[in-house]
């Protein structure tokens, strides 16, 4: 064991000074003294990749395999490092958050709520190995072109150019790449991810009927958003299913095995990283490239069933226009101070503030959303990176963060206290659709750090602020 010794201890940001180096931490005093050992510990093991120019956690961080839920890892891309560790299984996992022309008013009644759940389970399937229903669209033009690989009856606003936000409005559309190296994967592999187009995935991944109330510290740029208070919004988390597993599993085997030719390694053997100009390395770094593809097809299709299940229930004008989409867990290069780095997020957001050149055009004047899920049955927030993030690379917090595993949090939590937290029985409930909760109780709030917490620590370091605060009333979570 270390000594943890920390400098620059402000209220929300401290510098921790372990044996391999320094790691930036940006916390609250209360979630800072809540962190475990063992995430100072990954850190160290993670600091020792050559190279390595910075390394932070964000307020949500939380043990992972390699490396932790919450951090941002940055090289040069001159003589960098790659780390599918430090990307994550689910590669190109995230949020993506649509607008409607609805009220939360015309939702009030708990009877409605069941009744459009329902109707997105009808288009939305949500048990693992449910089939999708989009077998009309062909991967290989997913995985290579991302959403401009779909038909276009799949991009329901690309007939009013003026109008659409599908491929605007959105962290990136299309990622390129080497498409020889697909060549590497067998039939069973493309058989399996066609069959989960459109699909959830199990774990924290879920579909949500939020509705939003505004910020006023920020309200002109809602205003700018097309955003307003009582709206109802779609918050879609989900990833790039088992297309990025197989992505993360073949490559992660090639990259351990160029560790051991080179002698590279750390106190932790599921910590695999190599040198990005190594062949094993840019074999990773391009499909990885396709995973992020398909991801965010995956996000675009659940929004796509959802539209129809709104529009069965409520009506043919209800509107689903895109407000963004965004991954955090993923690597790829950034220019910084007119350099070219390697950034690898794994549980971070990237927030841009306004007039950023890498914001999409559509945001440049205000910087672009930064989407933040709760926990199930905790609120979510819209928020708008600010010019203080640059200190740490522009990243921000993915969620809430674990504080319980998945057992633990089954052995603590009744299903009596997860029903009470999403106010069962009640005018205001929180309508899921599991036929019983016990089945999802590892997903209870209770399992989750305080989100307002954490945004809080985001915004009190200067990160990034707050635009809007949305407020479950339906969730959708698959099995």
């Amino acid at each position: 064991m270390f000594t943890l010794t920390a400098h620059e201890n402000k209220t929300y940001y401290r510098q921790v000074e372990l044996p391999a180096g320094p790691l930036h931490v940006y916390a609250g005093d209360s979630l800072y003294s809540a962190m475990e050992y063992k995430v100072f510990e990954m850190a160290n093991n993670n600091l020792q990749i050559p190279n390595r120019v910075y390394m932070s956690y964000t307020p949500d961080v939380h043990v992972g395999v390699g490396t932790c839920i919450g951090t941002t890892a940055v090289w040069k891309s001159r003589d960098g490092y790659v780390s599918p560790s430090i990307v994550g299984s689910d590669i190109g996992c995230g949020m993506r958050v649509h607008l409607t022309n609805l009220h939360a008013n015309e939702l009030r009644e708990v009877k409605l709520r069941r009744k459009l759940v329902k109707a997105i389970e009808a288009k939305l399937p949500v048990e693992e190995h449910a089939r999708g229903y989009f077998s009309d669209i062909r991967l290989e033009h997913v995985v290579k072109k991302g959403l401009h690989g779909l038909p276009k009856k799949y991009i329901p606003d690309g007939y009013t150019p003026r109008k659409s936000t599908s491929l605007t409005h959105v962290e990136c559309a299309k990622f390129g790449f080497d498409e020889a190296y697909l060549d590497r994967f067998p039939e069973t592999v493309w058989h399996r991810s066609h069959r989960q187009l459109g699909t959830l995935g199990s774990g924290n991944h879920f579909a949500e009927i939020q509705e939003i109330r505004i910020d006023e510290s920020n309200r002109a740029i809602a205003d700018a958003w097309g955003l307003f208070d009582g709206q109802i919004v779609v918050m879609i988390h989900s990833g790039s299913r088992s297309w990025g597993g197989a992505v993360n599993q073949h490559c992660g085997t090639e990259i351990a095995k160029t560790m051991r030719a080179l002698g590279l390694g750390t106190a932790d053997p599921k910590l695999v990283f190599a040198p990005l100009d190594s062949p094993a390395a840019q074999s990773y770094v391009h499909l990885m490239y396709s995973a992020l593809n398909y991801a965010v097809v995956n996000r675009h299709l659940i929004a796509y069933g959802i539209r129809e299940a709104l529009r069965d229930v409520m009506g043919p004008k209800v509107e689903l226009s895109t407000l963004y989409d965004l991954m955090h867990n993923y690597a790829w290069e950034e220019e910084h101070d007119g350099e070219a780095h390697f950034i690898h997020r794994k549980g971070a957001t990237r927030a841009l503030p306004a007039e950023h050149p890498d914001n999409p055009a559509p945001y440049l004047a205000t910087g672009h959303p930064a989407l933040i899920p709760g926990s199930m049955g905790t609120s979510s927030y819209i928020m708008v990176g600010a010019a203080g993030g640059k200190a740490n690379y522009y990243s921000i917090c993915h969620g809430a963060g674990r504080i319980r595993s998945r057992s633990a949090t089954k052995r603590l939590v009744s299903v009596e206290e997860f029903k009470a937290s999403l106010g069962v029985g009640t005018e205001s409930e929180i309508v899921v659709n599991q036929r019983t909760l016990e089945s999802i109780v590892d997903e209870s709030p209770q399992a989750y750090k305080d989100v307002d917490q954490i945004i809080e620590s985001v915004a009190g370091a200067g990160l990034a602020g707050v635009v809007a605060k949305c407020r479950p009333l339906a969730t959708v979570k698959g099995v």
